[in-house]
C-alpha cells in the first residue's frame, strides 16, 4: 500500500510510517524555497509573460538629515515635473506629494521589460521642536527635490565659553 504525501499551503510533508516501511528522513532546508515564502521572490518571475508581471507605485527615495542650522529633505523625483510637486506644511508637519506620469505606448511596439514605476505618490514627516516651519524652501534641480527648513534662533546650538576658577589665596 502506498501512501500519499499531501502538502498544505506550501508546508512541509508529514512524516508518515507504515508497517511495512519506517518513517521518512525530513525534507532538508533550501535556500530558494525559504527566499520565495518569506519575500515573495520567485527565481522564475523572468520567464512569466510580460502581462503576468505586476508593476509596483512610483515612490521616491528620500534622505533626510539634521545640520547644525536646519534640517534638509532630498528626493529623487527624476522625470516628475516642477507643476506636478506640491510641497505643504500643516503645524510641524512636512507633506510631500507629486506624480509622475506615464509615456504612451504604442501598441506596435514590442517591450521586453519595463520596470519604470508612474503613478501619485505623498510622503509626510513630523518635525521636531524648534522647526521653523516659515522659513521653508524648495528646489527641484536635476531630478532631485531639496526642501530646507532652517531652525529657530532659540533652537541653534549655542557655544558656552568655559571660564577656569582662579584661586585666591
Amino acid at each position: 500500500m502506498a501512501a500519499i504525501m499531501v502538502r498544505k499551503n506550501g508546508s512541509k510533508p508529514a512524516q508518515e510510517a507504515t508497517a511495512t516501511a519506517p518513517a521518512k528522513e525530513p525534507a532538508r532546508w533550501d535556500l530558494s524555497h525559504a527566499m520565495r515564502d518569506m519575500m515573495g521572490w520567485d527565481p522564475f518571475r523572468e520567464m512569466a509573460p510580460f502581462a503576468l508581471q505586476t508593476q509596483s507605485a512610483f515612490v521616491p527615495s528620500f534622505e533626510i538629515r539634521e545640520t547644525a542650522d536646519g534640517f534638509v529633505f532630498k528626493a529623487d523625483v527624476p522625470g516628475v515635473k516642477e507643476s506636478d510637486l506640491e510641497v505643504t506644511t500643516t503645524g510641524k508637519r512636512l507633506s510631500i506629494s507629486g506624480k509622475r506620469e506615464a509615456e504612451s505606448r504604442k501598441q506596435t511596439d514590442t517591450y521586453y521589460t519595463y520596470e519604470r514605476t508612474y503613478g501619485d505618490f505623498t510622503r509626510s514627516f513630523t518635525l521636531p521642536e524648534g522647526a521653523d516651519m516659515s522659513s521653508v524652501h524648495a528646489e527641484l534641480k536635476e531630478g532631485v527635490l531639496t526642501v530646507a527648513i532652517h531652525k529657530t534662533t532659540a533652537a541653534q546650538p549655542k557655544k558656552i565659553p568655559v571660564q577656569t576658577a582662579v584661586k585666591k589665596g
